[in-house]
């Protein structure tokens, strides 16, 4: 049987079952609206069963060799399904096949990073013999998984983001309960289903669907799971947090992204990355540039370019090859992103060059003429929409970029290594990215922000830290 067949419809994966519910909801076809599949609904039974299952599983050894195995077996099944995982991605996200392509490679390379960081799980020798009167102790750290892992994930990277929660929990001998987003569960189902054949043991993976405002309430209620790690929204995050209590929780919560372009910038190379990392899968991506500041004697240049580049961008259908950006994931989405942009041209926004919306299409929006306290500039669009503004002053921009809420990673362009090196040491981010926009990223590398953006890093090597405790051992000899 073909593991990744898209079937009508999928059950909750408890204690290595595959579980039909009556209740029912439907995933849709963002660019057409034509419902895809179905999905059962779980309720607090489920829930129970689901933690108990993977309570029992962590009780059972489950090495680090082989947990290395079952994740590189993975990362190998997911290599022969690329075409088949980009097609679902396509479909239940919108986001376009090319850029669904890239997904699913970078998926099956989060989780060999992962497998690889299962054997590599360490400690380190503690001198505490320096200390006087300890002169005959020796004492070394050991780190141990912490249990069973809830991971609540977003809608915008259903497969790669997935993987970033499930790869590293498993790496580091944990259990998990997965609760992907309403709206694209069909991929981690389908991503289950190869984690059934690469030989997972029954209960260290078990699957939950339905609403999060429902599942969320029951999850975190339930003391016998050890560690919560979401992506996805301030305000949830933020209950998320109050409802875990003590326990260990990270965050991954947005950004209003800034990426600085400096007088001496390569302006082409520049404009072109903005407009890539603006508008990618409709700028529904948490490091998608969102405010763009142009040094003064550069601005009108790097304008003209970087409207040239977003007007070529091509919208449609996410299964065609020439497509470069799809539908937003609802339609009230792209309605939401409709009135903040309206809004800010009543403000005294001018639209440089998009600012339409056609049901679930959003056209790709350049907005000049910006004030810093205008929604499009101080909160999170999560929509295809870019700020361009200027600036003369090196201390003004810095001041500027830290001006929100939000730090989990901004761009500059430069070539005048002192202005990098006093902008990494003062602009407030979790990741500063030079010559290039916020929106790089590979997935190996520590990725997490400070302020509203969350705690705690992602990548499998700093993720894997987050999933351990730390226990020293002191022996007196």
């Amino acid at each position: 049987m073909n593991v990744v067949s898209t079937d009508q419809y999928y059950g909750l994966f408890i204690d290595g079952e595959w579980i039909e519910k009556d209740q029912k909801d439907q995933v849709l076809n963002k660019y057409n609206q034509e419902v895809i599949a179905e999905t059962a609904r779980a309720n607090a039974v489920d829930v129970e069963n689901a933690v108990t299952s993977a309570n029992v599983a962590f009780q059972t050894p489950f090495s680090m060799y082989d947990r290395y195995t079952v994740l590189l077996k993975v990362a190998q099944l997911l290599r022969e399904h690329e075409e088949e995982f980009a097609e679902v991605i396509a479909e239940e996200v919108g986001k376009p096949i090319t850029e669904a392509r890239g997904e699913v490679g970078r998926s099956a390379l989060t989780l060999e990073n992962s497998a690889e960081e299962a054997k590599r799980i360490h400690g380190e020798g503690i001198p505490v013999e320096a200390a006087p009167g300890s002169e005959n102790r020796k004492a070394f750290t050991r780190r141990y998984p912490i249990g069973v892992v809830a991971a609540i994930t977003p809608f915008n990277v259903p497969l790669n983001l997935v993987c970033h929660k499930i790869g590293p929990a498993i790496a580091a001998g944990n259990s998990v309960i997965l609760k992907p987003a309403e709206q694209t569960p069909v991929t981690a189902l389908l991503l289950t289903r190869l984690f059934e054949e690469a030989g997972l043991p029954e209960g260290r993976l078990n699957v939950l669907t339905g609403p999060g405002e429902e599942l969320g309430p029951m999850l975190t209620s339930n003391k016998s799971i050890h560690m919560f790690t979401f992506t996805g929204s301030p305000k949830v995050g933020q209950l998320l947090r109050e409802q875990a209590g003590l326990r260990d929780v990270a965050l991954e919560l947005g950004n209003n992204s800034a990426t600085i372009v400096h007088h001496d910038s390569d302006i082409d190379k520049a404009a072109q990355l903005v407009a890539q990392k603006s508008f990618n899968n409709a700028g529904q991506v948490c490091i998608s540039v969102q405010r763009v500041y142009v040094h003064t004697d550069r601005y009108d240049e790097f304008l003209q370019k970087v409207k040239e580049n977003t007007a070529a961008i091509k919208l449609g259908d996410p299964k065609d090859p020439n497509t470069q950006m799809g539908p937003m994931i609802a339609e009230k989405e792209a309605i939401r992103v409709e009135q903040w942009v309206d809004e800010a041209v009543q403000q005294g926004a001018v639209v440089e060059t998009g600012g339409k919306r056609k049901g679930v299409f959003f056209e790709p929006t350049i907005l000049t003429h910006v004030e810093d306290d205008m929604k499009v500039c101080r909160q999170e669009v999560f929509g295809p929409v870019v700020a361009v503004d200027k600036y003369e002053d090196e201390d003004h921009v810095i001041r500027r970029v830290n001006d929100s809420e939000y730090g989990l990673q901004a761009g500059l362009f430069t070539n005048d290594l002192a202005f990098a090196m006093k902008a990494a040491d003062e602009i407030h981010v979790g990741g500063l990215i030079i010559n290039d926009t916020s929106g790089y990223r590979v997935d190996h590398m520590p990725y997490g922000g400070v302020k509203k953006s969350g705690t705690g890093k992602e990548g499998p090597r700093y993720a894997i830290e987050e999933m351990t405790e730390e226990k020293i051992v002191v022996f007196n000899l």
